[in-house]
């Protein structure tokens, strides 16, 4: 008869996944070495604060980060990628290539075919002047992308993020906030290895494992997969029903008395994978979280942009704050507590909304205190 499943303290669940997300101490050393752990960084053009790339590398880094690294990482070391809506390491775009079939639905294929003058020209028009803006490629398309009113009238920009999708263009950088578009072959490596599907979809698959440290077996967001698909030991965690499964390593690195959970204070983004599974947050860290920017004002309990906030291995609250970059400040409005704080956390909140606000160049000025 096989073992059962490995039982877990709620706080030793909520360690695997902070020390998975390397919010914990020590620091990553580069910002490299963290995307390729963390497996993907969702670009976001929100910057209420700041863009999500640049304050989840934050977060992780501390103030030696700087959004310099990142765009010399993506255009001139190319050690890192922008791909669909992602900054993915380098050696990881042959693994997602061999798995486009799972992001790019029949509709879009049927619509790739019934264009193919339109991505003839495409390549033919990157092949002499790239890179290119979306803004400057004529748009020839035979039939238009039909939708609900969002992608109305952005055929060329549904046209190569398709082409992206399926390895035909790379985004080869950023003029301003605008994507750059050129051949792949002038972007990824000359060596791209692209696996069979079967490989890539494991590789993918432990690697997000790694990155999540512990999870359901089955959980989405905005159609990204944030389960475990069964990998990991099973476990359960007092308290709560249904099986878990969590990284092996991240369980011998729990029970190695060498290697104490050490955590600190953090201020997240809304998309940080920390708390991009809602769901999970709710179960594994009691902790309630929605977006609310696109709320009205009037019905919005944290904040616009509200950063959740971590102590240790516990989402304690929300930073409602704004960077006001021409006035120079960081404008905090509240600062939530979902519990009362004692001095020593309500200290280390304060210590890093300081850090925030020295690492985007900004003054600290308050609105009002703390609350419930």
């Amino acid at each position: 008869m096989g073992a059962g499943p490995r039982r877990l303290s709620r706080a030793e669940a909520r360690q695997v996944a902070v020390r998975a997300q390397l919010l914990d101490e020590p620091r990553p050393e580069s910002l490299v070495a963290l995307v390729d752990h963390l497996t993907g960084l969702q670009v976001d053009p929100t910057a209420a604060v700041a863009p999500n790339v640049d304050l989840v590398s934050w977060s992780r880094l501390g103030e030696t980060y700087a959004a310099s690294d990142l765009r010399f990482a993506l255009e001139e070391e190319r050690s890192l990628a922008e791909h669909v809506s992602f900054v993915r390491p380098m050696a990881d775009i042959g693994l997602l290539l061999a798995t486009q079939d799972d992001i790019v639905h029949p509709r879009a294929r049927g619509w790739l075919a019934a264009n193919a003058g339109f991505r003839a020209d495409v390549l033919a028009l990157l092949a002499d002047e790239g890179p290119l803006t979306a803004a400057v490629i004529p748009d020839t398309c035979q039939e238009p992308w039909e939708s609900s009113g969002w992608n109305d009238a952005k055929n060329v920009n549904r046209l190569l993020d398709l082409l992206c999708r399926t390895g035909q263009v790379a985004v080869s950088g950023r003029h301003g906030r605008l994507r750059t578009w050129d051949l792949p072959e002038r972007v990824y490596p000359t060596d791209l290895v692209v696996p069979s599907y079967d490989e890539a979809r494991a590789e993918l698959d432990r690697r997000r494992l790694t990155a999540t440290g512990i999870a359901r077996e089955r959980s989405a967001a905005n159609g990204e997969e944030l389960g475990t698909g069964g990998l990991g030991v099973r476990c359960v965690v007092d308290g709560l029903g249904g099986e878990w499964f969590a990284d092996p390593d991240a369980l011998d690195a729990l029970d190695d008395p060498g290697e104490p959970f050490l955590g600190r204070t953090a201020l997240l983004s809304p998309f940080d994978r920390l708390v991009y599974d809602r769901a999970r947050s709710l179960e594994l860290f009691g902790y309630e979280y929605v977006l609310e920017m696109y709320k009205p004002a009037a019905k919005r309990r944290w904040g616009y942009f509200a950063l959740p906030i971590l102590a240790g291995d516990r989402l304690i609250g929300k930073l409602d704050a704004k960077a006001d970059r021409k006035a120079g400040v960081l404008r905090v409005h509240a600062v939530h507590q979902d519990e009362p704080w004692s001095p020593s956390v309500a200290d280390g909140v304060d210590a890093e909304i300081e850090a925030l606000a020295d690492w985007l160049g900004l003054a600290v000025t308050r609105s009002t205190h703390r609350s419930r």
